[in-house]
């Protein structure tokens, strides 16, 4: 599943418990399909994070790659 049908998935879920018009036990299996989802999303977006590069130039006018660090500078 590519990880945009996976966010959408979970905000159908979301959005399905909002309502909170579904029995109990729906309920329950479709807030632990969410969580699942939650955590396969949370991971891809971490492994993603890994493979960003910023590119940051140095003085003279060379390129040098940063690894992404997720803090500003």
């Amino acid at each position: 599943m590519k990880f945009e049908e996976g966010l959408k998935k979970l905000e159908d879920i979301v959005r399905t418990l909002d309502e909170g018009k579904i029995p109990l036990d729906e309920a329950l299996s479709l807030f632990k399909e969410g969580l699942a989802l939650t955590k396969e999303l949370s991971k891809r977006l971490d492994e993603a994070e890994k493979k960003v590069e910023i590119l940051i130039r140095k003085e003279g006018g060379g390129v040098e790659k940063v690894p992404f660090t997720g803090e500003d500078e």
